[in-house]
Formats: C-alpha cells, sequence, structure tokens
C-alpha cells in the first residue's frame, strides 16, 4: 500500500533569537496542500517573497544553510527542515518575520514539539520518493570530506566525525530509520569550540548564541581572565569553568551530541532534495557546504531521470518561437556552423531545438562517403547551441553576449544519427546561473529514440 503525502493539521508559531543576528522572529508553520514541499515566506518584506527549500538557492553555508529568492534570503534553516524531514511532513509553508530562523535551544526538537502539537494529516496524494538508483559521491580531497549516498529501500545515515580533539576524539552516530530521528536525533545540539567565540563575534555572528542553545568545547585549560573576557563579548558573566571539556561542565545529552548533531544537520540540508529520500547515507567530516552539494547532486540526478521520461514532441505544423531568422539573431554561427534550425518550445529551464540532417551537409563528404553518418562532437554542438539560446534569453541585448565551453562531460553516444534524421535537442538546466556560469543536461532525440546524452558546462561572456 502506498504512502500518502504530510503536512499540518493546523498552523502553529514560535518566537525566539537568531543564533548569528540576535533578531526576535516568529516562525510560523501553515498547512500546504500536496506537491507543495517546503517553503519559507518572509512576511517582514514588500510582497511577502517566497523561497523554494530547495538545493538549488542556496548560498551561503559558513555558519548554516542560508537560501536566496526572489530577492529574499532566509538563513540557519537546516534545524527547522530536519524537523519536518525527520518526522515525515512533506508539504509546509513557513513564515518568518525576520531573515533568521530562531535558534529555539541550538537543535530540532522544539521545532518537532510545535509540529507534533499542531498535528499532522494525510493528504489525498501519494508520497512521492527519490530513489537512489546508483552511488552518488561527493569528496572534498583538501578537508577530508567525503558524503557517498548508496541504493537502499529506505533512508538512513551513518557519521563520523573527526576535528583532530582530544576532547572530542572520533564521534560516530547512526540513524538505521527515520523514525528513530524524534527519540534519537532532535535533542542534539549545535557546538562551537571556545578558540572560534571572538572570531566569529568580529564577524558579526553568533550574537544570539549563549551556554543553553551550544555546547562550547575547550580544548585546553583557559585563565579565568580570558573566559572573563569573551563572556563579556556575549554579555555572558558568570561562566567560571576552565578545565579542558565543555565549557561551565554543561551536561551532554548524549555521549556523542556533537556527532548527533552533524547527523541532525544532513537531515536538514537534504530536506533540499525536495523529496524524501530511499538511499543510504555515509558521511566523513560532514558539514553544510558538503551537505547542500550533495542535495544538488541529488537534484541533478532527479531532473535527469524525469527529463529521460518526457521526450520531447515535434509538429511541424506548429510554428515555432524561434525562426532561423530569430537565432541568427542570437547566435553568432553561420554556415557551415550553424546547427539548429529552429526552436519549438523554450520554458524558464528548458528548451528544445531542431536539427534537419540531410546529405546536403558538408561533413558527409569526409564521414563517411560510403556511410554517412553525423559527427558526434557536431551532435555535442548542436546541444550546446541550443542551449546557448535558453540562456541568452535571461540576458537583455543577447547579441551582445556569447557562451563557451568550460566543460563537457559524462556524454554518451546512443545511436547514430544520418541524413534525414529530424534531431530533437533537449536542454536543461541543472543549476541556477551564478557569475555566469551555467550548468545544463542535454538529450538529443530521433523521434523516440535517445541518441545523445551528457552534462554541459559553459560560461556567459559579454563581447568586446
Amino acid at each position: 500500500m502506498s504512502e500518502k503525502q504530510r503536512t499540518l493539521a493546523k498552523e502553529i508559531s514560535l518566537t525566539g533569537k537568531g543564533l548569528h543576528t540576535g533578531i526576535n522572529v516568529t516562525i510560523t508553520f501553515k498547512p500546504a496542500p500536496a506537491n507543495h514541499g517546503y517553503k519559507f515566506c518572509r512576511v517582514d518584506l514588500p510582497g511577502k517573497p517566497i523561497i523554494d527549500a530547495l538545493a538549488e538557492h542556496v548560498t551561503d553555508t559558513s555558519r548554516g544553510t542560508t537560501l536566496f529568492q526572489n530577492n529574499a534570503s532566509v538563513s540557519t534553516i537546516e534545524h527547522v527542515l530536519a524537523a519536518f524531514h525527520g518526522l515525515r511532513v512533506d508539504n509546509a509553508m513557513i513564515e518568518l518575520n525576520g531573515p533568521e530562523a530562531p535558534i529555539m535551544g541550538g537543535a530540532a526538537w522544539k521545532f518537532v514539539e510545535a509540529i507534533k502539537e499542531a498535528g499532522i494529516v494525510d493528504l489525498k496524494e501519494d508520497r512521492n520518493y527519490f530513489v537512489v538508483k546508483q552511488k552518488i559521491v561527493f569528496s572534498d580531497e583538501e578537508h577530508g570530506v567525503d558524503l557517498i549516498v548508496y541504493p537502499d529501500d529506505h533512508f538512513s545515515i551513518n557519521v563520523l566525525i573527526d576535528y583532530n580533539s582530544k576532547i572530542l576524539g572520533n564521534q560516530y552516530a547512526i540513524l538505521d530509520s527515520i523514525d528513530g530521528f524524534e527519540k534519537d536525533i532532535c535533542r542534539s545540539r549545535t557546538f562551537v569550540f571556545f578558540h572560534e567565540l571572538e572570531t566569529l563575534f568580529n564577524m558579526g555572528l553568533i550574537k544570539g548564541g549563549d551556554l543553553d542553545n551550544a555546547i562550547v568545547i575547550l580544548e585546553r585549560e583557559v585563565e579565568q581572565a580570558e573566559i572573563d573576557r569573551i563572556a563579556k563579548l556575549f554579555n555572558r558573566p558568570g561562566i567560571s569553568t576552565h578545565t579542558a571539556g565543555i565549557l561551565n561542565n554543561t551536561e551532554l545529552r548524549y555521549p556523542n551530541e556533537p556527532a548527533r548533531h552533524k547527523l541532525l544537520d544532513i537531515m536538514g540540508d537534504l530536506a533540499l532534495v525536495g523529496h524524501p529520500i530511499k538511499g543510504k547515507v555515509v558521511a566523513t567530516r560532514p558539514g553544510h557546504n558538503a551537505n547542500t552539494k550533495l542535495a544538488k547532486l541529488m537534484r541533478q540526478e532527479m531532473k535527469k531521470a524525469a527529463s529521460k521520461r518526457d521526450i520531447p514532441v515535434y509538429d511541424p505544423s506548429v510554428p515555432p518561437v524561434f525562426t532561423l531568422e530569430d537565432i541568427k539573431k542570437r547566435l553568432p554561427h553561420r554556415f557551415p556552423f550553424l546547427m539548429v534550425d529552429k526552436v519549438i518550445s523554450i520554458e524558464e529551464s528548458t528548451i528544445v531545438g531542431i536539427k534537419n540532417v540531410t546529405f546536403n551537409e558538408s561533413f558527409f563528404q569526409g564521414h563517411f562517403p560510403e556511410e554517412p553518418v553525423m559527427p558526434g562532437v557536431l551532435l555535442v554542438e548542436a546541444l550546446a547551441q541550443t542551449g546557448g539560446l535558453l540562456v541568452l534569453s535571461t540576458v537583455e541585448d543577447p547579441s551582445k553576449y556569447s557562451t563557451y565551453f568550460l566543460k563537457i562531460d559524462k556524454v554518451k553516444f546512443k545511436a547514430k544519427v544520418v541524413p534525414g534524421d529530424t534531431v530533437l535537442l533537449k536542454m536543461e538546466l541543472t543549476d541556477v546561473i551564478r557569475r555566469g556560469i551555467v550548468t545544463m543536461f542535454g538529450q538529443a532525440f530521433v523521434g523516440n529514440k535517445l541518441v545523445l546524452e551528457g552534462e554541459l558546462t559553459a560560461q556567459i561572456v559579454k563581447n568586446k
């Protein structure tokens, strides 16, 4: 029997300080319809802009996860999303009257309590899982970071942290089933090293931090005068313990609470995939940067899978979106290197172009005289030109810009293209365009047969 999507039974609000801004913020959880997912709404800004909780909107991960969309941002959202993810609530509108979610004890349990108080109800629609079909890896060799997702029939997480700390040591945390989140994970608090506090303060961060919502780890004995000086910065007098260990002898809720909190962060950051996951996550030295990059890789795999199911349909009787003359106004290519004859569909993140292949193509003279086959490199070029038409539609006066290849990856040729074929060229953005860098997934079809697919990265450059 299929599982149903879930949302809240009623709305509920909490108020608290933001960890970094120190601003009092009210956050309200509201029910949402099926397939809505998680969305944040900045009710304090004109127009009440909405920010989709998706990995492509992540803009900063320095001391938490920040999203930006529609000229609005929201930060430190990982604990809120972990609570919804951990309780298997699929859809919610999350309203805030400030730029940062309240820290609420430095863990997720206050949010868990609020969600349970509001109540959880089933919707009519089935839950849509992202099922991991093959291993997905994010690695950062320089920092010893490895995050791997393996195929599995349910969601689980294994975490190892190692900060070269005598106090922390190597710590492990395991969540075998999402059903154990409330009991074993949601109360785990964020942690910080004592030697980081002044640097963070000078960066204008952790203005709302205190010993009630964070574990402060003292790596070595510190003179009381130094502790008093740091305590004064945060207006927190009365901290007296200065032996190595946990500052002020804060009692840990679990022996491996820091590792469990890192697991909690993974839960929140992987909620940005946009669907519940069936797969086993194995994480070594995770952090928000690695977590969200893994979420982006998973979303790219989702989009590829969806794209493969969505074969474009070509009806020659329907007028094109761009004629050949329209294309020539946007692309600098000319005979014999203009590889797109028309564009039949263009949306915010997807475009479909057409290449009609005839025996009169100049390259057939040598490739090959007795068995004409369109060169694979030219099929890739045709996809690239189609993608260029998509990204140049995002700038004013596209004739003043060009797109240039930076990388071609995972290209697979599935079948030959020969004279008489009509090639459908489909390109889809796999991430938002940042600093002129564009990543796309491309497919070429003849009829309903896939002949080519691959990942392309390009840069938009203004012509001199």
